[in-house]
């Protein structure tokens, strides 16, 4: 990869203009739901890859599952979060390094493959929690919607996964205007489509390519299309309900955000959310001795690479505000 241009962020960081979070708390408003055609889109990225693994798995009855289905299923699993937790949100949120063009475009593109949205209405949508967390006008919190007493499964559906069906986004203009200038990002954003299909056209073509069987290509796009997003999706949305509901706050946040440690492997170190909404531009999370933060790890080896540079690692003040060491 080359070394010498990095992206330059565009605007502050973690979110709109003091303005523009004023003018949030004054309004204090969500954008219109979704229309039928989104949320029937939305229910069938959701809920279809569970009807699949149910029709599948009689049809491949028998033969269901073969280790190269797991190798492939993990590697794509690795290149898909790693592209939504170093990529979609710690460099295009929050800003928490420079990356050169092509890893630019890698992580957009890795991000993609996970089928969570177009960069841009990802970060759009992710920064906007952060201006409103856990507070009204907060897109997925558990605690501002399906109030009533003792109703926190309700708060917990909204926030893991109903939100989806009740967002209809958060405009780009208002929360991701750097991106819009950015004509990459926005490419890819315009080719999400067609890297949603390649999410699925991916293991499909490697398993066919390694057995030469239809059906044989079939069971890995199961398991490493269709099971695998769908681990992934639920791993996302668990920083939202679960991060935001259970676990330990040893940092004062403003918000009810946790740190929960059993999810870090899976999460790529991104369930140590406490210290995140703590430091959002910090490109480590799992910032206290002993906590695993692949995402950190992996940023550590670009900017080692001269692949990444001004990296913004945990402050040594928010640091020293924690209340327990785990």
């Amino acid at each position: 990869m080359p070394t010498s241009t990095f992206v330059s962020p565009a605007s502050s960081p973690d979110a709109p203009s003091t303005d523009v979070a004023n003018a949030e708390v004054r309004a204090r408003q969500v954008s219109a739901p979704p229309s039928a055609i989104g949320r029937l889109v939305t229910g069938l990225i959701i809920i279809g890859p569970g009807i699949a693994l149910g029709v599948g798995i009689p049809f491949l009855w028998g033969n269901v599952i073969h280790f190269r289905d797991v190798l492939v299923a993990v590697v794509l699993y690795v290149i898909t979060g790693y592209g939504i937790s170093v990529g979609y949100h710690r460099l295009f949120t929050h800003r928490s390094f420079r990356a050169n063009r092509v890893l630019k475009i890698v992580l957009a593109s890795a991000g993609s493959l996970a089928v969570e949205g177009s960069v841009i209405g990802w970060v759009a949508t992710h920064r906007h929690h952060h201006v409103r967390s856990d507070q009204p006008g907060d897109p997925h919190s558990p605690w501002v919607h399906d109030r009533g007493a003792g109703n926190r499964v309700g708060g917990f559906l909204h926030a893991h996964v109903r939100w989806l069906f009740r967002h209809g986004g958060s405009p780009p203009q208002r929360y991701a205007s750097d991106l819009l200038r950015d004509r990459d990002l926005v490419t890819i954003s315009k080719l999400f489509p067609i890297f949603a299909l390649a999410s699925f056209a991916l293991p499909f073509g490697v398993g066919f390519l390694l057995t030469h069987s239809y059906v044989d290509a079939l069971r890995t796009m199961l398991w490493a299309g269709l099971v695998r997003m769908l681990l992934l999706h639920h791993v996302t949305w668990s920083i939202n309900s679960v991060c935001h509901m259970f676990g330990r706050r040893p940092f004062p946040s403003g918000d009810r955000s946790t740190n929960v440690a059993s999810l870090a492997l899976v999460s790529l170190g991104e369930s140590f959310h406490n210290f995140h909404h703590a430091d959002p531009s910090s490109a480590r999370h799992g910032a206290l001795p002993g906590q695993i933060d692949a995402s950190a790890a992996l940023i550590r080896a670009f900017e080692r690479l001269g692949w990444a540079a001004d990296v913004r690692w945990p402050s040594p003040e928010v640091l020293a505000t924690a209340t327990s060491r785990d």
